[in-house]
């Protein structure tokens, strides 16, 4: 198993960090080792049957990688380009995520090897619901919780919450997040992971002393986290003058109006032909000058090619693993940038799904001022603690973030030991 995860790209990056946060905090050969693989991985065939009655196999994937802090917590993604090894990446970031923002909770992460862009609804809800069905034996409230990613939404998780709870006898809430609100999912879901990664930046703004009604930000990708981080950071009075998704890219000068814009998406499917934009090479909209870039798309997005070209203030990142461990070296020599790392940047999502299994367990629920004052204060420590540790032992803020989720989850397997 670990040869075929260390041949994908980014498990080896995720590994790369590791090993060097490890070396930071002088982990033993053996904590490495059970802190660096997963504990569990399920891999298992989706056969279903196509609207024409034709039958097809998709495979999918569940990656456990820690269990000794509670149950396993991370999305479900349906993209053509899951792989194993990306699937355990993201999982073991959400371990060391989940550690830092001191939840109660491991890192997991699922994907199926499809597009639903080429899937009917009720395609997906055959596939959703096999998925599930073969993954019965190793899910649960207080096993692994799942929650929307790329390619998959509330409804998805509805069908998953219908379907273990018809297997278990009960309706069971607390089996996923992300969910609908009718059915227990919390208010400020939908938003959290956005709002999070610009609220932490407008925190980076006020470190810096730059005026949030003079500054300009870049949004790369304009899928959920893109629009509530552009949305957040358009209320601050950040003007958004780059956005981009998988049609292409704009550039407004004059900022755009972020809800126009949700809007023109929502009907049209791209950004392309906002009013008063111009298209720009998506790949030349990340060097362009800016205060806040927002890489809220895919991973490895930033590497040792337009790192150097680089010309924003912060660097907060939306998506998972977007810079590579070579541009990591670059930003870090040149010392202009502020980083705020995915792991902490994104924590927004995972940590209100947290308080929405909260209130599954409790069989009550929160209203959205009180999800939101309750994300902002825990982000605001999470930052804080992030920003002393590295002014104290003087590393970089990636390798800060990561030694506080590590370090965490090497004391909890240390002290629960190793069972014969």
């Amino acid at each position: 198993m670990k040869n075929e995860l260390i041949r994908n790209p980014v498990f080896r990056m995720a590994a790369e960090q590791f090993d060097r946060t490890a070396d930071h905090l002088g982990l033993s050969a053996e904590l490495r080792e059970r802190c660096k693989w997963p504990t569990k991985v399920v891999s298992v065939a989706v056969p279903f049957h196509r609207d024409n009655g034709e039958t097809e196999i998709f495979y999918g994937h569940r990656v456990q990688h820690l269990l000794s802090r509670g149950p396993v917590k991370g999305g479900l993604r349906y993209h053509p380009a899951v792989e194993l090894g990306e699937v355990a990446a993201l999982a073991m970031w959400m371990t060391w995520k989940c550690a830092l923002m001191e939840l109660p909770f491991g890192g997991g992460k699922g994907g199926i090897a499809c597009d639903p862009r080429e899937l009917s609804t009720s395609e997906m809800e055959r596939i959703t619901r096999r998925f599930t069905q073969e993954l019965l034996p190793v899910i649960g409230e207080n096993t692994d919780v799942m929650a929307p990613d790329m390619g998959t939404n509330e409804q998805v998780m509805a069908w998953i919450l219908d379907s273990y709870s018809t297997h278990v006898g009960h309706l069971q809430p607390a089996i996923v997040t992300g969910k609908p609100v009718a059915l227990g999912g919390t208010l400020g879901r939908i938003e959290a992971t956005g709002h999070g990664v610009a609220f932490l930046a407008a925190r980076a703004m006020t470190r810096l002393k730059i005026d949030s009604n003079k500054a300009t930000a870049i949004i790369q990708g304009f899928g959920n986290v893109g629009q509530y981080a552009a949305r957040t950071l358009s209320s601050y009075g950040v003007k958004i003058v780059g956005v981009s998704d998988v049609t292409g890219a704009i550039w407004c000068e004059n900022g755009v109006d972020v809800e126009a814009l949700r809007e023109q998406v929502g009907k049209t499917g791209t950004v392309i032909g906002y009013p008063g934009s111009k298209e720009i090479d998506a790949a030349e909209m990340l060097i362009q000058e800016c205060t806040v870039l927002v890489p809220a798309a895919i991973d490895m997005v930033l590497t040792k090619d337009n790192a150097p070209n680089l010309k924003c203030r912060i660097l907060a990142e939306g998506a998972n693993g977007p810079t590579t461990p070579e541009a990591d070296a670059i930003i870090e020599a040149r010392g202009d940038i502020f980083l705020i790392p995915d792991i902490l940047a994104n924590a927004g999502g995972v940590t209100v799904s947290y308080f929405e299994w909260v209130q599954n367990l409790q069989r009550f629920s929160w209203t959205q001022s009180e999800v939101m004052t309750r994300l902002e204060t825990k982000m605001q420590a999470a930052f804080d603690r992030v920003l002393n540790y590295s002014k104290y032992k003087k590393v970089p803020h990636r390798i800060a973030a990561l030694a506080l989720g590590i370090r965490d989850t090497a004391e909890i397997k240390k002290k629960r030991g190793l069972y014969p």
